[in-house]
């Protein structure tokens, strides 16, 4: 038991070790090297997400409002409506899953200091038949783990969707393998600027 625990305690330690360092390379990175990710990412994005092999217009997308250091578009949902997607964006609270309103172009300030979408929250559910999930990650491996925030918030949503989820990552954020934790859900695929949308190992 306690051989167990320590390791879970060192897994843990891990993690928070690769977190503290991939955000401080996040941070380190310009404002033109972000913008061109983004551009990059959401040229891919957009391809992949409108392409003849994926559902018409009306499917929902989940996406979500990008912090200033992440390689995701903030003008993506804008641009995933006006192709005819219906596009939830998360709304999180402390130790809650996260949960789904429809993007309308309005945002506000959240709990947590990051951007949210203003409308009628649709339940934790809401993404359950998504076409896709797109999830912030600080580090993804080749078997689709992802290194977040560290809040828990996409496990659970991760859990529930049967759709395609997406981790959203700058191309040196793309590592072999990362310490995985029972409860990590993985995801299916990632979008980086250089290499585009790539599924990963596992994913069928």
């Amino acid at each position: 038991m306690s051989h167990h625990h320590s390791r879970a305690a060192s897994t843990t330690a891990a993690k928070a070790e690769q977190r503290r360092m991939a955000v401080a390379r996040r941070r380190a990175r310009s404002p033109e090297h972000i913008a061109a990710a983004r551009a990059a990412i959401a040229e891919h994005l957009m391809a992949y997400l409108t392409g003849s092999a994926q559902p018409a217009a009306g499917g929902v997308i989940a996406g979500y409002l990008p912090l200033p250091s992440e390689p995701l578009d903030p003008r993506l949902p804008s641009r995933l409506a006006t192709a005819g997607f219906r596009v939830l964006l998360p709304v999180a609270s402390a130790g809650a899953a996260l949960n789904w309103a429809e993007y309308s172009g309005e945002s506000r300030t959240g709990d947590f200091g990051i951007q949210e979408p203003v409308g009628e929250l649709l339940g934790i559910d809401a993404v359950a038949d998504a076409v896709a999930v797109l999830v912030p990650a600080l580090l993804v491996d080749a078997n689709g783990v992802r290194l977040g925030r560290g809040g828990g918030h996409y496990d659970r949503t991760l859990g529930g969707a049967r759709g395609e989820s997406i981790a959203v990552i700058f191309d040196d954020e793309w590592v072999d393998e990362l310490p995985a934790e029972p409860f990590d859900v993985p995801v299916t695929a990632v979008v980086t600027p250089g290499a585009g949308v790539r599924r990963v190992i596992g994913s069928g």
